[in-house]
């Protein structure tokens, strides 16, 4: 068992990996934004092409970039909002680091697939998907760790 000192200097760390992860969801909604209005655009992102290898229009404008008829860069941002507010739920439900958890870990899964696409079908990379999954990767790892804090604490 803990001695109370120790759950209460938890607290202070709990509150850092919590805003970290609010920073990441930020940043995944406008990295997802971004990817979402090269989707839609006519012309060419030159910032964004680096040859052969790593072009996100080509990611962006190719028949994977939908899944159902909705943008890749759509289901991006919500799921970054989604994640967003269960970092924010996070202090007011007990089971709520377990579903913020589970719900990284779908974003990752889903993130592994867009990357092997991406590898192994496409043959090309695009900079802002391999933006998003290091973010999602470290949200599911940082929640990971708010799950850990909170079994702990109790």
């Amino acid at each position: 068992m803990r001695r109370p000192s120790a759950l209460l200097a938890m607290i202070p760390r709990v509150k850092r990996i919590s805003t970290t992860i609010v920073v990441l969801c930020v940043a995944g909604i406008a990295v997802s934004l971004l990817s979402l209005q090269h989707h839609y655009a006519s012309s060419k992102s030159s910032y964004c092409d680096f040859g052969a290898n790593f072009n996100c229009d080509m990611v962006n404008r190719s028949i994977y970039s939908e899944v159902f008829g909705v943008p890749v860069g759509l289901i991006g941002a919500l799921g970054y909002s989604t994640l967003l507010l269960l970092t924010s739920l996070r202090r007011k439900k007990q089971q709520m680091p377990f579903v913020l958890f589970a719900t990284s870990l779908a974003g990752v899964a889903f993130a592994l697939y867009l990357t092997y696409v991406e590898g192994f079908v496409l043959g090309v990379w695009c900079v802002l998907c391999l933006s998003s999954m290091g973010l999602i990767l470290a949200i599911a790892a940082l929640s990971g760790l708010l799950m850990w804090y909170s079994k702990v604490r109790t």
